[in-house]
């Protein structure tokens, strides 16, 4: 567990990060990769530390104490944000394989893991493991990565079929430059291939097992305070993403608007206008809204996490829905600033513009669209079963 002072450097130093994570903003998005001083400036930091376990080295932060980090770089960059939350979750995940595979994984302390859920690859058993194939999109921070966690379907012998995780080096993987988009182009969620690529039993996880931290052959198993409900751990870490990013936005409407008129208007300072300040005074408390609702569930993840046990299906439903809520809310409040902002704002070196994007395209992702989520809390709020597994 990180000591205060531990996570006050971290955060110290993504704070110093964050004007040239904005500056690079721009030649980010034209890469469509984040540019290398943004990942030396968080290495430096320690961010690639905080998911790592205290046993290898790394700070060991808590699923809040991540968040915070998350949304600190966030605020500085989207794309970034992204990108650090998929990097910190995932090394997060790592932690629930054999001891073998985490020494194989954290044996530098700081690592970059990504992820893709889809099980969109196949696992062929053979002696020691597996061979697997396939191909996965919207492999978010591969091109960073030191190791990707890739899902896939192996066939049992009986005929039914089990969803593993394997754990792949990515120098073994084929990467496919192939991301052409129109928000989050920094994060260069690009395709990767792996060909009949043998991976060792002990680096493959069930992905049921792995949902509810119940994975074996590892030492830190138990009320350790880091065994997480897969989901709702890697859902408030969105959430945080998604309120950092309306923080930056935010902090950029203020310095954008003193001394700004209203076009064909009497209006000489846009800061006096009282539509201005209504607009400025929502999107505050939008933001704070969505950072209290994802306080609410890191609150669920570490009361659970410190007894040793797994929320329940309801406390899981309801982080679906409240961190697609917090997301929403953060969504709506850089919305608003954009709106606000006059037609200057749509001009490329206008950091505010790329905010607005990135934030949209995130909103998009599966596991974040509001009515999907809001479907299983209402009916968990109704008595009714979730009405889905992935929870």
């Amino acid at each position: 567990m990180a000591t205060e002072e531990e996570l006050a450097s971290v955060l110290d130093g993504v704070r110093a990060a964050v004007p040239a994570l904005r500056h690079n903003g721009q030649e980010s998005e034209r890469r469509r990769w984040i540019v290398e001083e943004n990942i030396q400036l968080l290495e430096k930091a320690g961010v690639f530390r905080a998911a790592v376990p205290r046993t290898y080295g790394g700070l060991d932060l808590d699923a809040a104490q991540q968040a915070r980090v998350v949304s600190e770089v966030a605020r500085g960059c989207p794309s970034t944000g992204w990108l650090t939350m998929v990097w910190l979750t995932s090394a997060w995940c790592v932690s629930l394989y054999p001891d073998r595979a985490q020494e194989e994984v954290f044996a530098g302390g700081s690592t970059r893991v990504s992820i893709v859920f889809a099980p969109t690859g196949t696992l062929r058993p053979v002696e020691g493991g597996y061979r697997l194939t396939g191909t996965w999109r919207f492999n978010s921070g591969v091109r960073g990565a030191d190791w990707d966690l890739l899902a896939g379907v192996v066939e049992q012998p009986d005929g039914s079929h089990q969803e593993l995780v394997a754990l792949v080096p990515t120098g073994e993987l084929t990467l496919d430059d192939d991301w052409q988009v129109s928000s989050g182009a920094g994060t260069g969620s690009i395709t990767v291939t792996a060909d009949d690529l043998f991976v060792p039993a002990y680096r493959t996880v069930p992905l049921e097992e792995a949902m509810v931290s119940a994975t074996g052959d590892r030492a830190n198993t138990g009320a350790t305070g880091r065994n997480y409900g897969l989901l709702g751990y890697i859902l408030t870490n969105v959430a945080a993403a998604l309120t950092g990013i309306a923080q930056g936005a935010y902090e950029l409407f203020l310095e954008r608007v003193p001394g700004r008129g209203i076009t064909y208007t009497d209006w000489t300072d846009q800061r006096e206008h009282p539509v201005t300040q209504q607009h400025l005074a929502v999107a505050a408390n939008k933001i704070e809204a969505a950072r209290a609702l994802n306080e609410r569930c890191l609150e669920v993840l570490q009361r659970g996490a410190d007894a040793g046990e797994q929320p329940t299906d309801e406390e899981k439903a309801v982080i679906r829905g409240r961190t697609a809520y917090a997301g929403q809310l953060a969504k709506e409040a850089v919305e608003s600033l954009y709106a606000a902002s006059g037609g200057s704002v749509i001009r490329t070196e206008v950091d505010l513009q790329r905010f607005h994007r990135d934030i949209q395209g995130f909103s998009l992702h599966a596991l974040v669209q509001l009515g999907a989520n809001l479907e299983v809390q209402g009916r968990v709020l109704m008595g009714l079963e979730p009405g889905t597994y992935f929870l």
